[in-house]
């Protein structure tokens, strides 16, 4: 990342393309699996988590708000998908609306979800790029993109608060029963 910003930015498209295109075949193939959309998410957050662990080495100043970035990200979605596992459900998509509007509509709707975590993701490559000099190119994208980038990060909580109460009912049922 450090040494070869055109090529970090081609590697980093094509994980992006694929990932997509990954789900995509799953669904038109009717391949979907408990294994595939745990490692989809795991793949992910991976991805994301390195391009920001190396945002906070060119932008050390900011290293507690990447960090606080990480860590919301990672927790979000790791409870999330334990508790709707945990829940019964199929997969960490299947967000009912009495759970939440706003993430019933970013999982249930494909191009919501599609935009939000692609506009999400070129958030993070513009603040690279506008430190690499890319001429306005990182600096216009990242004002373009940080109100969707915003946005993910309000899911984010939302998404951390509701798979908490999902979990501490679960939990609250757990104790009654065994009382």
């Amino acid at each position: 990342m450090k040494n070869h910003p055109i090529y970090t930015l081609i590697l980093y498209g094509i994980s992006g393309f694929l990932d997509a295109f990954d789900g995509y075949a799953a669904r038109k193939f009717n391949q979907g699996t408990r294994f595939g959309a745990v490692l989809d998410m795991v793949t992910d957050r991976c991805a994301t988590s390195s391009l920001i662990v190396y945002l906070s080495m060119i932008y050390p100043s900011y290293a507690v708000i990447w960090q606080l970035l990480i860590s919301l990200d990672l927790a979000s979605h790791y409870m999330h998908m334990y508790a709707m596992l945990s829940n019964g459900s199929i997969n960490h998509k299947q967000v009912d609306s009495k759970q939440s509007k706003i993430l019933s509509l970013y999982y249930t709707n494909r191009n919501v979800l599609f935009f939000v975590c692609l506009v999400n993701e070129l958030f993070y490559v513009a603040i690279y790029l506008h430190y690499n000099d890319f001429f306005w190119l990182g600096t216009v994208l990242a004002w373009l993109s940080a109100p969707i980038w915003f946005f993910k990060q309000f899911a984010n909580v939302i998404q951390l608060k509701a798979a908490a109460v999902i979990l501490a009912r679960m939990d609250a049922a757990d104790k009654s029963k065994s009382s």
